[in-house]
């Protein structure tokens, strides 16, 4: 056994009285050869004699526990209890706006849901369209295959010229062009140009989430910003519920391109609305302090990389987690109900809109009580909660409990979703805010992009064991089932591993800078 010297023994045995009157933690902290069942004895600390210490192991160990304790520190706050001073609010009084808040925000809202909506008119005409051009509906599902794989390019285009000249004009053009390829897909009359023309809405596609969530998220109040997030991303359902309703009332009497045409409506009146926008106080100073810093932009660019490359990978992982979610239980369901129980095209539409009401219900309450118990912890509620329902999901042979199932999944889902505008915003490099959130939503979209495909793929070569008028019935549920559970798993581990920077404020309290620096 190898003595311990006098300079070692000071470092590791302080005297008793000074070890009781430090915690635990501290006092593993001096020392990692302590005996901890002794730490609050008389006899002070007993180091295990039979392991050899040196000064340089002590400091070795202490090094050790800061870095564990400063890096997971925020994993343990997800397992305490909610600040008793952080009261869970009134709602209505967390929805009073200003005009102007108002204003803006019901111009983000009507402008994703407008992206919602023609996104969706594909989806329900793809029949029609494979009639009209003499193709299968396979061909016409690329046109969607294309529009989620432009959607980054969108969103890195547009963001970055957001974060450097400002919000209002890049939003203006988007929306704009929106309008126009949206009527010109009414026009086309071939596959290959409808195909082109969606590959263009894809990159504006992309682009419009990351505009209009900076722009409402930096006016919101700070303690308003859960409940107006939740608002915000179900925009998206409401744009599927209009399109639903607008193919009923218009594909049957009329065809699918007034569908088309019709849809450009809400956008030319989200156009003239966004005429009257003003730029965020958060923006105006943060591109005030660029302007007065030696460094150029893409010096900026270059060092926030080398801040924070590691919450970069973690918002594409965790998006793409997110839309794996959203995307696997939503785009497959209706063949679900079709192909595998033998529902009607009707039925199927109204597991549709059933789903939606759900998702418009759990993103509106799951964002507005992250307020009260963080981003990160409602989220893990929802995954683990949500996990819950999906045997009720896919299991039912009846129509009515498996629209309960629809119902339920998509609440929890979309909780989870509601409280994303918020939380990407949050988390976001204060001179990024369009970039960073757009931009990693859309690139997890695009790894996303492939879930009902393998849901597809993976049903029908694994078919139920009964055949139906001497054909085999595809077994989407069971693989919807093990896809939704996994990705409920995978979201709960990474909100966990997440920061939570829930409140932080995007502007200082300061003179409001002038309009002559947009």
């Amino acid at each position: 056994m190898v003595s311990i010297n006098e300079a070692d023994s000071a470092v590791i045995n302080p005297r008793a009285e000074d070890i009781r009157s430090v915690s635990l933690t501290s006092a593993a902290s001096e020392a990692d050869f302590v005996d901890e069942a002794s730490i609050g004895s008389e006899k002070g600390p007993i180091v295990n004699e039979n392991i050899p210490v040196s000064q340089g192991q002590v400091h070795a160990a202490r090094r050790r526990r800061t870095w564990f304790q400063t890096t997971f520190s925020h994993v343990l706050e997800l397992f305490e209890r909610p600040d008793p001073r952080n009261k869970l609010k009134n709602p209505i009084r967390l929805l009073k706006l200003t005009p102007r808040q108002a204003f803006t925000f019901s111009v983000a809202c009507l402008g994703w849901m407008v992206d919602s909506l023609d996104f969706f008119c594909v989806t329900m005409t793809t029949t029609e369209l494979a009639e009209a051009f003499g193709k299968e509906p396979s061909d016409i599902t690329s046109a969607i295959t294309v529009t989620l794989m432009l959607r980054p390019i969108g969103a890195l285009l547009f963001g970055i010229i957001a974060d450097r000249y400002g919000r209002r004009i890049p939003l203006i053009v988007n929306l704009s062009l929106f309008t126009v390829i949206e009527l010109a897909s009414g026009f086309a009359q071939n596959l290959e140009t409808f195909i082109g023309l969606r590959a263009i809405y894809g990159i504006l596609m992309g682009g419009e989430w990351g505009l209009g969530n900076s722009l409402a998220m930096e006016v919101l109040p700070v303690e308003s910003r859960g409940i107006f997030s939740g608002i915000l991303q179900m925009s998206y359902s409401v744009g599927n519920l209009v399109a639903a309703m607008l193919y009923y009332a218009v594909v049957p009497n009329l065809n699918w391109r007034a569908l088309y045409w019709i849809s450009i409506i809400p956008a030319a009146i989200t156009i003239v609305m966004s005429l009257f926008l003003k730029e965020s106080e958060a923006w105006k100073q943060s591109r005030h302090q660029q302007r007065n810093s030696a460094q150029t932009y893409y010096q900026v660019v270059i060092d926030m990389l080398k801040q924070h490359w590691i919450r970069c990978i973690y918002a594409v992982i965790f998006m793409a987690a997110m839309n794996f979610l959203s995307h696997g239980s939503q785009d497959l369901y209706p063949t679900f109900l079709k192909k595998q129980h033998g529902f009607s095209p009707a039925q199927a539409t109204v597991g549709t809109v059933v789903g939606n009401l759900g998702a418009i219900v759990g993103g509106i309450f799951f964002g507005y009580i992250s307020e009260y118990l963080g981003r990160r912890r409602t989220i893990v509620i929802c995954a683990i909660i949500g996990a819950c329902f999906v045997p009720l999901w896919i299991l039912p042979n009846s129509f009515g409990v498996l629209l309960a199932g629809a119902f339920f999944i998509q609440v929890f889902v979309q909780g989870a979703w509601g409280v994303i505008p918020a939380y990407l915003a949050e988390i976001s490099p204060d001179n990024f805010r369009a970039t960073f959130p757009g931009l990693s939503y859309q690139l997890g979209n695009l790894i996303s992009a492939s879930a009902s495909q393998i849901e597809a793929t993976m049903g029908e070569k694994n078919p139920l064991p009964e055949l139906r008028d001497g054909e085999t019935v595809p077994n989407y549920g069971r693989v919807q089932g093990i896809l939704i559970g996994i990705i409920f798993c995978c979201v709960l581990v990474l909100a966990v591993f997440g920061r939570e920077e829930k409140g932080k404020r995007f502007e200082v309290k300061s003179k409001p800078v002038d309009d002559d620096d947009d």
